[in-house]
């Protein structure tokens, strides 16, 4: 079945954030009602595109895949969307390694793959797509320090922690595409 869209945007070949980057930026030239198709070849594209309408007010209506391409289909809210939150509790790569060693926890909520390839020892992986249905692998009571690739999957994950009654949530920046410490592997 073919979905129609009224704008299509490619993103295919892109990681994140940059799908949701340009997604943001084709919004401006969507009309209210109107449904924008995001073709992208990143998996990670399905959780982050969907939290991100989310968090915006825009309606997610989903996704399907073609010949090894994801097909997002996002419907433009009216003009009296909320415009985009910014999770406010945030610590930087270097203060994270000093705050969990007084307890808590660094939540990788990155792709399976992105986390094998290199994570920071201890962290607990959790991609954002799946968060919601493992929150009950997390401790409301428990620092949470929340990492991604560049703070953009990290943000929405501490906002549906946040939201989810979690309150000892933060986000960590610039996240760890500039991380400078050691890296464990686990292939």
């Amino acid at each position: 079945m073919s979905i129609k869209a009224d704008v299509n945007l490619d993103c295919k070949g892109l990681a994140c954030p940059m799908p949701i980057v340009k997604t943001k930026k084709a919004m401006n030239d969507v009309k209210d009602g109107q449904i924008l198709e995001v073709q992208a070849t990143d998996k990670g594209s399905v959780a982050d595109l969907k939290a991100w309408s989310e968090g915006v007010g825009h309606q997610y209506l989903g996704t399907k895949e073609e010949d090894g391409v994801l097909l997002h289909y996002i419907r433009k809210s009216g003009d009296d969307h909320e415009s985009e939150k910014k999770f406010e509790q945030t610590i930087t790569n270097e203060e994270v390694i000093n705050r969990t060693a007084n307890g808590g926890i660094i939540l990788d909520v990155r792709e399976e793959a992105e986390y094998a390839f290199g994570h920071i020892e201890g962290s607990k992986s959790i991609p954002l797509g799946e968060l919601e249905d493992r929150l009950n692998e997390l401790d409301k009571d428990q620092e949470i320090y929340v990492i991604c690739r560049t703070g953009t999957r990290s943000d929405l994950a501490a906002q549906k922690l946040a939201g989810k009654g979690f309150t000892k949530v933060v986000n960590v920046l610039p996240g760890m595409s500039s991380w400078n410490g050691d890296l464990s592997k686990k292939l």
